[in-house]
């Protein structure tokens, strides 16, 4: 069983019958579901998940302490932590009477602090620019069964749309990445003979063109090693997939190096595609670089502009 799935049905089996009937004060005024760190939080956990971190559970929220006071949380903690130890086969893991730190009972507004420093509807352009989209990612995964005020579904949705300034400020720095490891440096570190830089440089390549592609999806990339299992998800991405992990796995030998510089350039020509589909570049040729700067141009703060385009990356 998929661990949302086992949290859902954990918090309809046990979690709903808890707040009903021990909590009846706070009906209207909570939100509960799965979401943040962990695989199961983005649908990707299998057998080898469940061996840390895993366990029937859900995370409670709660609003400020003038809407459920302090002593209302600690007794609805304390409930928490006696639900069942079992369910379906899986053991919760072993925890103190506040809950588990991906579980539990939370504030609202300290859960989003705690993973963006902020709440949505505060982040200024500074909090945009500075959060990895891992953070945005965990922040934005999962699924919510139940969300009485509409908060926690509305703090999602500021946070699933970021503005287009600043996905263009990420876009434009990962492009030039993109350029100058693939389009130029890989070549010049074989011509150097230096086989092992020009694999970073393909390693620069590859990390940089994950996170283009799911900015162009309008998506965050998450935690680096859940990356290619998210690519495929995304509009073409099976085969960008495939390409990318071929440039990190293979050598860099003559009879290869020359396939491997074609690949990227393949790679950069679709990457340009999109973003003259999308509006985002008035360049006309296939230097990345140059869209890069093009996509830059086209944020509309002047402050954000000015910034050094390599600001996000």
């Amino acid at each position: 069983m998929k661990g949302l799935e086992l949290a859902e049905k954990y918090w309809e089996t046990f979690g709903i019958p808890m707040v009903r009937e021990q909590f009846p004060e706070i009906g209207g005024k909570i939100a509960a579901g799965l979401t943040g760190s962990g695989s199961e939080c983005y649908g990707y956990d299998d057998g080898v998940s469940a061996d840390h971190d895993f366990e029937p559970g859900f995370c409670l929220f709660l609003p400020g302490e003038d809407e459920v006071d302090r002593r209302t949380a600690f007794r609805l903690e304390r409930a928490y932590a006696k639900l069942p130890a079992a369910f379906e086969g899986f053991a919760r893991q072993k925890m103190g009477p506040a809950g588990g730190q991906r579980h539990g009972v939370f504030r609202r507004e300290e859960y989003f602090r705690e993973k963006l420093g902020c709440l949505p509807a505060e982040m200024t352009a500074q909090d945009w620019l500075r959060l990895p989209d891992w953070a945005l990612a965990e922040a934005v995964n999962g699924k919510i069964f139940r969300d009485d005020t509409g908060e926690i579904t509305r703090d999602r949705e500021i946070l699933r749309n970021m503005p287009e300034d600043f996905r263009r400020k990420r876009l434009a720095g990962h492009l030039l990445m993109m350029a100058q490891s693939g389009q130029y440096n890989y070549r010049r570190c074989l011509q150097h003979g230096e086989t092992g830089a020009a694999q970073l440089a393909a390693g620069e390549f590859v990390n940089h063109a994950m996170f283009t592609a799911f900015l162009l999806a309008g998506k965050y990339r998450p935690y680096y090693k859940w990356s290619f299992r998210a690519l495929r998800e995304l509009p073409g991405g099976e085969d960008l997939e495939r390409s990318l992990e071929w440039l990190l796995t293979t050598g860099n030998g003559s009879g290869i190096a020359e396939d491997k510089y074609f690949c990227m350039e393949g790679i950069a020509g679709d990457v340009i595609g999109q973003l003259q589909e999308q509006g985002l570049t008035q360049a006309v040729c296939g230097d990345l670089e140059k869209h890069a700067y093009s996509v830059n141009d086209g944020i509309r703060d002047n402050t954000v502009r000015n910034m050094n385009i390599m600001v996000c990356v």
